[in-house]
């Protein structure tokens, strides 16, 4: 199965077919996923998610990038180096054409 990602043009459709963005406002997504931080005391946030990118194909996590590998509470740094659309953008070209069990 080939992959590619395309443009919707349409007025109000930001551009994305095969790219989803998901919003979260109440984190009931992010606390199901374990991702759930509290920054109240480092920021005065209180809950925010932790910063991650994955990507699912078939209603199924095909690749997570989580920043420091895991969830930190009050972290003093906010890193930003594999969550990033260059890492997944990165991803996305590597496995372009890519069967699923090629993955």
């Amino acid at each position: 199965m080939c992959r590619r990602l395309e443009e919707d043009k349409t007025p109000g459709s930001l551009g994305f077919t095969t790219v989803k963005l998901i919003p979260d406002g109440a984190a009931l997504f992010t606390r199901a996923m374990g991702m759930s931080t509290l920054w109240d005391t480092e920021r005065g946030f209180g809950e925010r998610s932790w910063r991650y990118s994955m990507v699912i194909n078939d209603m199924k996590i095909e690749k997570l990038f989580v920043e420091d590998g895991a969830p930190t509470q009050n972290s003093g740094p906010d890193p930003f180096e594999v969550s990033d659309a260059k890492t997944m953008v990165d991803y996305l070209k590597s496995t372009a054409g890519k069967s699923k069990e090629e993955l």
